[in-house]
């Protein structure tokens, strides 16, 4: 009876403080159907952004293409233009032709002549500069693109936000903050829930809390503004866990044997 008492006890400790009440039908038929938009609407969004990538601009470049090949004649130029991609796939060789002549001599005094022409007219010089300051910011990897995501103070200390490592702080702003302490780093800190603009900011490295997850994590919380965030097992905890755990183990008493050999 002893036994049973005990057991009873240790299902009722077992047990949960406050039992989760069942669903109804109406209930579990809504929760199924939000759990299915949330399988549903990602595949359907990036296929529909396929398909309209497919069919609109990459049409468009190879139909563009193909009315300004010359004319190849007989069974070449009726392959070019019946064969779907052809256009595309010649623009992508003209671009891989493109880059290449750009990294030697040759092909670099071209484009600065062609530069200096483009300057010298006052409209298309600022729309040229502004697309190529975009296009290199985006596609060029270098010491610029965004390593590490931090936790600065800002817009006031006390006020915490997430900010991305750009990369360390040169050339006049370095020499002009040299007093602010060591390891001056630059910073992105975007705008919610826009995170296209953000503010460039500079501080020295002991003010910057860096995080562990990803660029493409941080990116997720900014986008979902805070409601999407990755998971996290704080190892300082796991490691306290764990030496609880053994402690708890050593301290535990060796139970009582219910039978012994030899009547010991």
């Amino acid at each position: 009876m002893k036994s049973d008492n005990s057991d009873s006890q240790d299902r009722r400790a077992d047990a949960p403080l406050i039992r989760p009440q069942k669903q109804g039908l109406l209930a579990g038929l809504r929760s199924s159907f939000l759990a299915g938009i949330v399988v549903a609407a990602p595949i359907g969004i990036t296929i529909a952004l396929i398909y309209w990538f497919v069919t609109g601009p990459m049409a468009r470049l190879d139909s563009f293409v193909k009315r300004t090949l010359p004319d190849l004649g007989g069974n070449a130029e009726t392959v070019v233009q019946v064969l779907p991609g052809v256009g595309v796939l010649i623009a992508v060789i003209a671009l891989i032709i493109l880059g290449a002549l750009a990294k030697n001599f040759i092909g670099r005094s071209f484009i600065r002549a062609g530069e200096r022409l483009v300057d010298s007219v006052p409209v298309v010089r600022n729309l040229y500069r502004f697309f190529k300051n975009v296009f290199e910011t985006a596609l060029q990897q270098s010491d610029r693109s965004f390593k590490e995501v931090a936790l600065i103070e800002y817009p006031r200390e006390g006020a915490w936000v997430m900010a991305f490592v750009v990369g360390d702080g040169k050339g006049e702003v370095a020499a002009k903050l040299a007093d602010q302490g060591e390891g001056l780093t630059a910073l992105f800190v975007p705008t919610v829930p826009n995170p296209t603009s953000g503010f460039l900011i500079f501080l020295p490295r002991h003010q910057i809390r860096v995080l562990s997850m990803s660029v493409e994590d941080a990116a997720k919380v900014v986008f979902s503004l805070g409601l999407v965030v990755p998971e996290f097992s704080d190892p300082q905890a796991a490691v306290e866990k764990l030496e609880q755990a053994a402690e708890a183990l050593k301290s535990e008493k060796p139970k009582r044997r219910l039978f012994s050999i030899g009547g010991k």
